[in-house]
């Protein structure tokens, strides 16, 4: 007899390998000779801009560059301070011996620091730190039974799931590009210093397509022809679509922005601004909360049924929560006293998660990099500071068991010197927790049967439920159902069934 089966499919993203790699890039900058000798090193910094990322069997390859700004003491009358840009290009190849060409790769690069040693005059060597982290996941679709139709007889154990299912993925490139206009007083020398981040992320779902908006934050410091430091900052809005067919206001996303290029530099065509570009690629992943019923066992009083059963690996109760860390301090650094502050690079690390009845607690501390005026007001110098945090977030039904990953944006953030020469420092954070949890299930794919089985000799027999037993097991091992025996053993309960209770089984008649 063959059986009519209905299926329906479930696509999963099942994490394949994650590793987190420290690598170094070295090379010596040569200062241009349109620049003053250095004298030292004022302070470091850089953005890590992603060109290529592939999988290949057993290992993974990025390509990229450390845009960075060197800004330093020059060796002049003036003393002033003075900048260079330069980019260290690198190839990193990773082995992951369960990488696969084919399967998807999110990898996130941070430069963890940036050292800088005069050799010379006209020499710098420079060496970066740099962290990866990569996740490799594989998405494959499976099949499994949901419903036999023509088998009138058949005896089914289903159990409820929730399963998040992946809908699509997708990438676009955005460009967030403007003209920054300066005073007009400032005669632009140089930028000496570039920070961006992409901030006040936002994502709609319309028809087939996800909206992404967001800002790039642009800060830079430059310096004039009259020898004057100034701090320009702007914000350039980035919009784009990703096409996603099939998707809904209904399903979840997961929205990631990676820099793949900048290009800061005077505007020629017009006076007093700087053009500002930076290329954006754009990933997300969209997935369904499916409430699902499957089968997990099955039989047939009348009719052998063999059948395949197998394991698959699935993400369950997918949540994603942003909440705001508002931090409030004032702090005394000698160093600076009451000078001006230019800029202040704020670095947060969460150093230990915790969660507590529907919580997450996060233990940290913040690297903040105070680049401020030096002597009498002339040049630049640097100080940093640490600063820990401590922030609880409300995150309902998570447990112990939830995979959590967490993303930091750095949002408002306000120094000012105080007239007792303390610093108010306001920062706002923002932790975006995306918690999930990885859990396996048994799926049904393939279903046969065998010849009609003889009538059985009894009509009915006594049974004595032993350690481990359910309703469900004795019926299917004496080929009754679990409804005729607990008709027939007035049992209320069909899961709730006593060691050494005296049972009568009755033969299935269909």
């Amino acid at each position: 007899m063959a059986l009519e089966t209905a299926k329906d499919s479930l696509v999963l993203n099942q994490i394949i390998s994650q590793k987190r790699d420290t690598f170094m890039i070295e090379d010596d900058c040569i200062v241009p000779d349109i620049k003053p000798d250095i004298l030292n090193v004022i302070s470091s910094s850089g953005l890590v801009c992603i060109y290529k990322k592939e999988i290949l069997d057993g290992k993974i390859r990025i390509d990229g560059s450390v845009n960075s700004y060197i800004m330093y003491l020059a060796d002049s009358e003036e003393n002033g301070a003075r900048a260079l840009n330069t980019n260290l290009d690198f190839t990193q190849t990773i082995d992951i011996e369960k990488a696969k060409a084919g399967m998807s790769l999110d990898a996130s690069v941070c430069l963890k620091s940036l050292d800088c040693k005069v050799l010379n005059g006209r020499k710098i060597h420079i060496k970066a730190i740099l962290e990866i982290e990569s996740k490799i996941s594989s998405n494959e679709t499976v099949e499994y039974i949901k419903e036999i139709s023509n088998l009138r007889d058949i005896q089914f154990l289903n159990q409820d799931f929730q399963i998040n299912s992946l809908i699509g993925s997708g990438s676009t490139k955005v460009y967030a590009k403007d003209t920054i206009n300066i005073e007009e007083i400032d005669n632009l020398v140089e930028v000496m210093k570039t920070d961006l981040k992409i901030v006040n992320r936002d994502t709609k779902i319309s028809y087939n397509k996800v909206l992404i908006k967001a800002d790039m934050q642009v800060k830079m410091i430059y310096l004039t022809e009259d020898n004057r430091i100034c701090l320009k900052e702007a914000q350039i809005p980035i919009v784009g679509f990703i096409d996603l067919p099939n998707i809904s206001e209904d399903h979840l996303c997961d929205v990631k922005y990676e820099i793949k290029n900048i290009i800061i530099k005077p505007n020629n065509a017009e006076e007093h601004s700087i053009y500002v570009e930076a290329e954006i690629e754009v990933f997300c992943e969209a997935y369904e909360n499916k409430e699902l019923q499957m089968i997990q066992d099955l039989y047939s009083p009348s009719m052998n049924l063999n059948f395949t059963k197998r394991q698959v690996k699935v993400m369950q109760k997918r949540q994603t929560v942003s909440q705001t860390c508002n931090i409030r301090e004032k702090q005394t650094i000698p160093e600076i006293g009451s000078r001006k502050i230019y800029d202040v690079e704020v670095v947060p690390k969460i150093e230990e998660q915790n969660i507590l009845n529907g919580r997450i607690v996060y233990n940290g501390e913040l690297s903040l990099n105070f680049i401020f005026a030096g002597d009498n007001n002339i040049g630049l110098d640097t100080k940093e500071i640490n600063m820990p945090f401590n922030f609880s977030m409300d995150f309902e039904k998570i447990t112990k068991e939830s995979h959590i990953d967490t993303i930091i944006e750095i949002g408002m953030q306000d120094f000012v010197v105080m007239p007792d020469e303390s610093i108010d420092i306001k920062i706002d954070l923002t932790f975006t927790a995306i918690s999930g949890n990885d859990s396996s299930i048994s799926i049904i794919d393939e279903i046969e049967t065998e010849e009609i089985k003889k009538d059985c000799a009894y009509s009915m027999i006594i049974y004595f439920a032993k350690p481990g037993d359910t309703l469900w097991k004795i019926a299917k091992r004496f080929n009754s159902t679990v409804e005729d025996i607990a008709r027939v053993n007035g049992i209320e309960d069909v899961n709730n069934l006593q060691v050494g209770r005296q049972l009568f089984i009755p033969r299935y008649h269909g």
